[in-house]
């Protein structure tokens, strides 16, 4: 015991406690200053996924100041860390350059609570071609994705020349993705990404001038992509569309109006997907459909009521890594996917009742393959591998599907995209870097002879060729200089006779 002033006394222990927590608390204190916490706390990593993307250019951003930039997928991490109880926001600062593709954030915000962030999901897209010719070759409209319209252009049907519609061009949503022109050639609908909803249009059949649809835009879930409407070979042709909604993980079903072009959502919709669908395909005769979950690397299966349009959910089945759009052969007995993350092509047959897809043969392909082509005698398949600078080439299997590989042929760097005429005589390639469209005879053994010539020169960074319904001429999209250049295909020999480019906004 000690005695103090005022009689009191005191324990020493107490007093020795007293003074070891009084100065923990000041030396804590001093810890927490110095490494900037102050009271905060500490601080946790953001970090998370990246799925989808091809090439380089990718650049990610956390709370509008801490860049990283990503090349490959997989895993990232920013280096800063943030406090605990501070909010934390990652957004894309810079799209890739490499190739067109279009990337979302999934679980972006929040807030940091007492342990790191690992669950935002970065997804990237190759971009659809944004350019279409309508079925009776009189028009062509490209969907204008950074100045939220669409262009209309008249084609000469004697030179194949591009002329802007009165009025083009025409107010969209925010960032329109894609344009379809329905079977029928009366509507145009455009997916508007960033404000998930539906353009739709009444086409001028004299004119090409679009004028929107009565109710329009139509809304859409998160993030649509584009928009698939039952095909012209089908019973239900031009009825109903279908819309892939990237971020809500499901796919909107619409009736078209015959009349005008009004969409309504059919019962049921929208209709549950994998994670991150963006695409969506349609078998020859409207009974099935197919969209690619590009993160759950699945492949959704659906029959369509061939009364509602609705769709009823099968078994969804593995691809690769990444999966591309569902490319359906000609007979609609066989269908193929490019798998961009794993390099392979995974076939499948139809069944011809329930639609189920049976798993065949995985081949490898060279690096980042696109979507396969099948040509128009569905003997013969083509994939285009925008990090190889190659084509693959192979035989379809008339019984199994099964691809049999044959010689893969050089193309121009970085081949984005193939396209092949009506006739299924000559193969075009974009390639994306060297600027130019590589042209292509195609043998009756299915093998790529380059017609002379090749390769013509296109835009900056051409990324998909269009050809009309007539096999006459052929038009490229061209990203880097925002333009779109027309040719003339020569029946004979397949040479491009580049004509008159026309600008994009």
């Amino acid at each position: 015991m000690v005695a103090l002033s005022g009689g009191k006394k005191w324990k020493f222990g107490i007093l020795s406690g007293l003074l070891a927590k009084t100065v923990s608390a000041v030396l804590m204190a001093a810890i927490l200053a110095s490494c900037g916490e102050g009271y905060k706390g500490y601080s946790y990593t953001v970090s998370g996924t990246v799925s989808g993307l091809v090439g380089s250019g990718l650049v990610l951003q956390n709370n509008a100041g801490d860049d990283l930039t990503v090349s490959i997928n997989g895993t990232f991490s920013f280096a800063t860390a943030v406090h605990n109880g501070d909010n934390y926001s990652v957004t894309i600062k810079t799209m890739p350059g490499s190739l067109p593709q279009t990337c979302t954030v999934v679980n972006s915000n929040g807030t940091i609570n007492n342990s790191p962030v690992g669950n935002v999901s970065v997804n990237c897209l190759a971009v659809p071609p944004r350019l279409v010719v309508d079925l009776t070759g009189n028009f062509a409209y490209a969907a204008n994705y950074k100045s939220n319209n669409i262009s209309a252009f008249t084609i000469d049907a004697a030179t194949g020349a591009l002329t802007p519609v009165p009025g083009s061009p025409f107010a969209a949503g925010t960032n329109p993705n894609a344009v379809t022109v329905d079977p029928t050639g009366k509507f145009a609908y455009v997916t508007n990404f960033n404000s998930s909803n539906v353009s739709a249009y009444t086409i001028n059949a004299g004119t090409g001038v679009l004028a929107p649809v009565a109710g329009s835009p139509f809304d859409a879930e998160i993030n649509p992509f584009a928009t698939t409407i039952i095909p012209s070979t089908a019973a239900l042709s031009g009825q109903y569309a279908y819309v892939a909604n990237v971020n809500s993980n499901n796919i909107s079903a619409y009736a078209i109006h015959a009349v005008t072009g009004v969409l309504t959502e059919v019962p049921g919709s929208p209709f549950a997907a994998g994670t991150n669908p963006y695409t969506i395909t349609i078998d020859p005769t409207g009974n099935f459909a197919y969209a690619t979950n590009i993160s759950a690397s699945t492949i959704s299966v659906y029959t369509i009521d061939q009364t509602t349009g609705a769709l009823t959910a099968g078994i969804a089945v593995a691809t690769g890594v990444n999966p591309g759009s569902v490319t359906i052969d000609p007979s609609g007995k066989f269908a193929y996917v490019t798998n961009t993350g794993s390099n392979t092509i995974s076939a499948y047959t139809i069944n011809q009742t329930t639609g189920a897809l049976i798993a065949g043969s995985v081949v490898a392909v060279g690096i980042n393959p696109s979507s396969v082509t099948v040509d128009p005698s569905g003997k013969f398949a083509y994939t285009v591998n925008y990090s190889s600078n190659t084509i693959s080439v192979y035989t379809i299997d008339q019984t199994t599907g099964a691809l049999i590989a044959g010689t893969a042929v050089a193309a121009g760097t970085n081949p984005s995209a193939i396209t092949i005429d009506p006739s299924g005589k000559f193969a075009y390639v974009t390639n994306y870097t060297s600027n130019n469209i590589s042209a292509y005879k195609i043998e009756t053994t299915g093998a790529l002879t380059p017609v002379t010539g090749s390769p013509f020169a296109a835009g900056t960074n051409p990324y998909a060729v269009t050809i009309d319904p007539t096999g006459n001429f052929a038009y490229a999209l061209n990203a880097g200089s925002n333009n779109i250049s027309a040719y003339i295909i020569d029946q004979i020999t397949g040479a491009l006779t580049a004509g008159t480019a026309v600008p994009i906004p």
